[in-house]
């Protein structure tokens, strides 16, 4: 059986990413910040529930120490959590970057023991195309015309940390996935947006790669992006 991590997983594409994997006979845990709303979701979905706020080193060690007891190991680890907010300050700054970013340092640190005792490790970090100089400055691409300045500029981190993991654990395989525009509580202020369930194929495919998938990219549902 294939053990995965979900972080922010109560919601939203993490939700769905959950189900799918589920459904390919995963062994899920659905982390997630709220107790109540984690264990209500992983009940829904049939998976199991472990409390993780990617923003506190105590509550990570925590919850990687329950799977490693329960399981022994970890072979799949989605970087899902997230915050999306268009106010800019140095507080605003610090909350952004510390879930977007530093989160997926918290969370790999703390993992990448337990992903080292499984015979086929994969990272997968919800990133997104608006981090990506190719795409916000090219005109025919939607993120040319997107402002975001703390998101953006968090997921490029994000897609970075991504990279230099994969070259610093050749053993693993280390993937950023841009979903695609989502209809979620996280965008319910834009217009638009697909299924959740349509986005998390996407990380879905990154999840359960061959013994020759890559690492060190960042795709869509397309393939390969340029950074």
């Amino acid at each position: 059986m294939t053990v995965t991590l979900i972080t922010g997983a109560n919601k939203g594409i993490g939700f769905e990413t959950a189900r799918q994997l589920l459904d390919l006979g995963h062994v899920v845990y659905v982390g997630a910040r709220d107790v109540e709303r984690g264990e209500r979701a992983a009940a829904t979905l049939g998976a199991r529930f472990v409390q993780l706020d990617v923003t506190d080193d105590a509550s990570v060690t925590a919850a990687l120490a329950a799977i490693d007891a329960a399981e022994g190991r970890l072979d799949v680890l989605v970087h899902n959590a997230g915050v999306l907010d268009e106010a800019v300050s140095g507080p605003t700054a610090l909350r952004v970057f510390d879930t977007n970013a530093v989160g997926v340092v918290r969370v790999t640190e703390a993992a990448l023991p337990l992903l080292r005792r499984s015979p086929n490790p994969t990272v997968v970090t919800v990133s997104s195309s608006a981090g990506s100089f190719w795409a916000t400055t090219n005109p025919d691409r939607p993120e040319y015309g997107m402002p975001a300045l703390l998101y953006a500029s968090s997921k490029a981190a994000a897609t970075m940390l991504t990279l230099q993991y994969a070259k610093a654990n050749p053993g693993i395989r280390f993937n950023a996935v841009e979903p695609g525009f989502t209809d979620t509580d996280m965008t319910a202020a834009m217009a638009g947006g697909r299924s959740p369930r349509d986005s998390a194929r996407v990380i879905v495919r990154l999840a359960t790669p061959g013994a020759d998938g890559p690492t060190g990219t960042l795709q869509d549902e397309h393939g390969e992006l340029p950074w």
